[in-house]
């Protein structure tokens, strides 16, 4: 591998219903203490009756073990890292694929994804469908990768002066999703070959679309918060400022808080991660749901 950083990963995750009567999120990081690479995995489920929840779950439970094992191989090339993420993204598209043959009345069922690793300082990714990777770094928050939904497609028609921009924000395809883990083929894959360089301070989350409820103003004003703060406590200040909101309609919500910090009071060994090691997925009845919220 290339030479390590000396880098602290602080993670934490939190996960909220919203105004829905299933969670169809789920998500599970692995940042162990002393280890030199750590990764989360997110997915929103897709749906409704057809099982969103489990689709979510069934992407989660075989990226996680795939990374899981292949991360562990002592031979394992930082190049690879991409074909390493692409790879278990179809083996968990073929594990829907088959979780539609064995019970036909899930056809249907599918879901987004993200994944971040961190290696030494450097963010790799792949991601499907529309759950954000946001950066915050000095103030601003910025989106690292693509939006696989209607969404861009309409906000270009706006800036074009094709449609309102009232419509635009209200535009009913707006969350209709063009890519997806849904057992087909997976039409677009966001996944760059060249890693991300963190810096001490940053600030990477991982989320469902959820979050997004948020202006990104109010999520920069709660982030702004953040110097001295666990990552813990973003993780939860996220959600509650999601809550107060109120909206009837609000999503799942699930967020995956990662802080980097440099630390400078005293040596660790290059590579280093914090001692911050937690392993969450979210875990619900297995039973039909309804799906509340327009995806294609």
């Amino acid at each position: 591998m290339a030479p390590k950083a000396e880098i602290e990963i602080d993670a934490a995750s939190a996960l909220d219903r919203g105004a829905r009567s299933r969670q169809e999120d789920a998500l599970a990081t692995s940042f162990a203490q002393g280890a030199e690479i750590g990764f989360a995995v997110l997915s929103d489920g897709m749906g409704g009756h057809a099982a969103g929840d489990v689709a979510s779950r069934i992407i989660v439970a075989e990226i996680f073990a795939d990374l899981t094992l292949r991360i562990a191989d002592p031979d394992l090339s930082e190049t690879n890292i991409p074909k390493l993420l692409r790879s278990a993204a179809n083996v968990a598209n073929h594990r829907i694929r088959a979780r539609i043959k064995a019970a036909p009345e899930t056809a249907g069922m599918g879901g987004t994804v993200i994944v971040a690793v961190i290696l030494a300082g450097r963010l790799y990714w792949i991601s499907v469908g529309d759950s954000p990777l946001y950066l915050y770094r000095d103030g601003r928050l910025s989106r690292l990768n693509d939006d696989h939904s209607m969404a861009p497609q309409i906000d270009l028609m706006v800036r074009k002066g094709l449609i309102d921009p009232e419509i635009g924000r209200n535009h009913p395809q707006r969350n209709c999703l063009t890519s997806a883990l849904t057992g087909d083929e997976i039409s677009v894959i966001d996944c760059p070959d060249e890693p991300f360089a963190l810096q001490d301070g940053d600030l990477v989350l991982v989320a469902s679309d959820g979050l997004q409820f948020l202006p990104d103003e109010r999520i920069e004003l709660v982030l702004s918060r953040a110097a001295g703060v666990r990552s813990a406590s973003i993780a939860n200040a996220l959600i509650a400022e999601v809550a107060a909101l109120g909206d009837p309609e609000q999503d799942n919500i699930s967020v995956v808080v990662l802080k980097v910090s440099n630390p400078t009071a005293e040596v660790r060994p290059a590579g280093w991660l914090s001692p911050s090691t937690m392993l969450r997925a979210w875990s619900g009845a297995f039973s039909s749901t309804r799906h509340l919220r327009t995806r294609s």
